[in-house]
């Protein structure tokens, strides 16, 4: 049984930083592209970033690239969202997902993320 936990959400200030993460079981982690996505309050889903098997390449979206940073830890089976400058638009559930768009396997619980003073 595919399953993905993602934790490290919270509330921070604006400029602050978190991590979040991805704890993977169920699958052959190494083997598939993984990605982030988020639903703002009231907005659809959003695809965020997503790191590549095939050649380990990470893509975001203009809105978070060169704030936010996707890693993955084939060892401990975790992806990885480091999120820095962090903007009140980015107030957000973010979701971690198994594949790439335009198709997602499987998705996470979610875990939000409140940006506010």
């Amino acid at each position: 049984q595919v399953r993905l936990v993602e934790s490290g959400g919270g509330l921070v200030q604006p400029g602050g930083s978190l991590r979040l993460s991805c704890a993977a079981s169920g699958f052959a982690f190494s083997g598939y592209s993984m990605s982030w996505v988020r639903q703002a309050p009231g907005k659809g889903l959003e695809w965020v970033a997503d790191i590549k098997t095939q050649d380990g390449n990470s893509y975001y979206h203009f809105a978070v690239k060169g704030r936010f940073t996707i890693s993955r830890d084939n060892a401990r089976n975790t992806v990885y969202l480091n999120m820095n400058n962090l903007k009140p638009e980015d107030t957000a559930v973010y979701y971690c997902a198994r594949g790439v768009l335009p198709r997602f396997e499987d998705w996470g619980q979610g875990t939000l993320v409140t940006v506010s003073a």
